[in-house]
């Protein structure tokens, strides 16, 4: 019974937020309801005279919202009550008006409990936040607050201590558990060099870290912030649920109206409007979202809204960009092809000086075996970026250019037999092989091989199982693409594409009628999972695709998404399941009620029964896995 659709969301309430008050004030309308019920000390005590005094001041908190409402035009569950309670009062029926008083005070106590335990994991997140941090500083330790940490702190975290902020290990190895950011309960062994995020649990020895992001910049701050965002934003069907509610009192008051002028009967009219109640679909739906919202949390998927948790329940399609994300995204070099006249260490020279500022997997798999070789790349004037073919930079008046095929095209390089043909070869194998000139001549070729995630093809077998259709996407070339898609089990692949050409195909298969959901961990990435119904980012990806997901995975594991889709199912069949009940039950409760079936202290007691039944249903997704 809340007062507006936006509070339900935020579990307000229409009560004072003391409780020990609205305790204390349902005790004593508890107390007087009972001695009205059951005539107790009758003989004593002016019964009627303490059933009208605890339905006036008790019921205090209706009256005013019901002022509230109608002062904004507005007609609530509160309103309807309101004429119940005064209604009631006016025919003499006492007993009735302070029963109903009581059960509305006491629905809504326990609605707002139950959307506060909802809220749960939330409260949890904003008080797990670190509040001391221990720090060198001048050669001294001293305790400060997390929130005075700057970039470049030396933190020391010792065994059971919260890590304030993230960073990288300088000093120590420890157990860390990261459950409150990636939902793996199981420890990560840490040591010097690997990074570390604030809110993470040191289970063992004593580190030092380097502070790099804090507060609200660091990954546990952006959770925090985006699961207390996603909790305001409202679903469609949270929309449809609060229509439902409004159009429910309307018809419950125009129905008592039309009861009175068939049956003059008050008692029925008064029942008519009491039996009816659409509480349990205006408190259910917000809670069921923020109950899944929580949980989802709690497993290291942030759901940015209601929307996306309504929309997972719909897809029928997930696309899924290959590298990052069903393989590793470090791709390790497995071939180095020199051709014409120039020497194999040269090809990787030139390779490495063109890639050696570049982020991309391939660039670090070149420099990385560039390094191993003991080659220094030199420097270069100019770099052109060209994504989804290749970089090309000048170096002391010569051009260099690493990349596919059609970026030796689109420079006018002659790709000759002999690179035409070590080139098919490799592709044959699955390999991702690109090309290095010299000044318009191909001079060699690099074959490159990435590792599939493990839980990949469990993640694919299980969306199956759901009914899910399977798309990879890959710039890669064919037969590479076709190669991972035959191990993992995808149902459809799309090869050598460039990011247009993932953002043209999500359109495509929104065309068709598919519901998609597109994963990607890339900067390529960002245009398709904007374009797509639901876009999911990978936690260890980009902030560009992060910003631009509607869904964020903490960890790589996509067996998450499965997870997620069924969580959603489950949410959307809960809300459907509150809003088919809550229109059955009205529907009998004040036929029941215009046949002189119902009275209204009877009428009372269903219209509550009701609404905690659906409240409970939705209550039951805090607890669900």
């Amino acid at each position: 019974m809340r007062s507006s659709p936006e509070e339900s969301a935020k579990g307000m309430s229409f009560l004072s937020s003391g409780r020990s008050k609205d305790l204390i004030r349902l005790t004593l309308m508890g107390l007087a309801a009972l001695a009205s019920w059951i005539g107790l000390w009758r003989q004593f005590l002016p019964i009627d005279l303490i059933a009208i005094t605890a339905t006036l001041v008790g019921g205090y908190p209706i009256y005013k919202e019901t002022f509230h409402s109608l002062s904004h035009k507005q007609i609530n569950m509160e309103v309807s009550m309101a004429l119940a309670i005064i209604a009631s009062l006016v025919v003499g029926q006492y007993t009735a008006s302070v029963v109903i008083a009581f059960f509305v005070i006491l629905a809504e106590l326990l609605e707002t409990y139950a959307v506060d335990t909802g809220r749960a994991t939330i409260f949890k997140l904003e008080k797990s936040a670190p509040k001391k941090a221990l720090v060198i500083r001048d050669g001294r330790e001293i305790e400060v607050d997390s929130q005075s940490l700057t970039a470049g702190d030396l933190v020391i975290v010792r065994a059971g201590d919260r890590i304030p902020a993230d960073g990288s290990i300088v000093k120590g190895s420890a157990d860390v558990n990261q459950s409150s950011i990636t939902g793996e309960l199981v420890a990560v062994q840490k040591n010097v060099g690997d990074s570390v995020y604030a809110g993470s649990v040191n289970e063992s020895g004593t580190l030092e870290v380097l502070a790099q992001r804090i507060g609200n910049d660091s990954v546990y701050g952006k959770i925090v912030k985006l699961v207390e965002e996603a909790e305001g934003k409202k679903a469609p069907v949270q929309q449809l649920a609060d229509k439902l509610s409004t159009r429910l009192v309307e018809f419950a008051i125009a129905f008592s109206a039309i009861t009175f002028l068939l049956t003059r009967n008050v008692i029925s009219t008064i029942s008519v409007i009491v039996v009816a109640g659409a509480c349990g679909v205006a408190a259910g739906t917000p809670l069921a979202l923020v109950a899944t919202i929580g949980n989802a949390a709690k497993k290291g998927v942030i759901v940015k809204g209601g929307t996306y948790i309504e929309e997972m329940n719909r897809i029928d399609t997930v696309v899924i960009d290959k590298t990052g994300t069903l393989t590793f995204g470090e791709p390790v070099m497995t071939d180095l092809e020199a051709l014409s006249d120039c020497s194999e260490r040269r090809v990787l020279e030139y390779a490495a000086q063109a890639e050696k500022h570049s982020n991309h997997p391939i660039a670090t798999a070149i420099t990385q075996r560039a390094v191993a070789m003991g080659i220094s790349p030199g420097n270069y004037s100019g770099f052109g970026y060209f994504p989804g073919k290749g970089v090309a930079v000048e170096s002391d008046g010569h051009e260099i250019v690493v990349g596919n095929k059609f970026m030796m095209q689109e420079r006018g390089i002659d790709m000759p037999k002999a690179a035409t043909a070590e080139l098919s070869r490799r592709v044959s194998e699955g390999k991702t092989t690109i090309l290095v000139a010299h000044d318009q001549r191909i001079c060699g070729l690099i074959a490159i091989s990435d590792r599939i995630r493990s839980e990949s093809q469990q993640a694919i077998a299980d969306l199956k199982r759901l009914g899910i259709k399977t798309v990879m996407l890959t710039g890669d070339n064919k037969a590479a693409a076709e190669a991972v898609a035959a191990q993992i089990g995808t149902d459809e692949v799309y090869a050598e594409l460039f990011p247009q050409d993932k953002v043209a195909l999500i359109q495509k298969l929104k065309m068709e009628g598919r519901k998609v959901a597109m994963v990607g961990d890339g900067i390529n990435d960002a245009p398709a999972l904007a374009y797509a119904d639901v876009g999911i980012g990978m936690g260890a990806g980009t902030d560009v695709a992060t910003e631009e997901a509607d869904i964020v995975l903490m960890t790589n594991d996509l067996r998450k998404i499965s997870d997620t889709v069924r969580m959603s199912k489950r949410t959307y069949r809960t809300i459907m399941q509150n809003f088919y009940g809550t229109v059955i039950i009205d529907g009998i409760g004040v036929t029941l009620a215009f046949l002189g079936f119902l009275n209204p202290l009877l009428a009372a007691g269903i219209h509550v029964g009701s609404e905690l039944v659906f409240i409970l249903n939705s209550t039951r997704l805090i607890w669900s896995t």
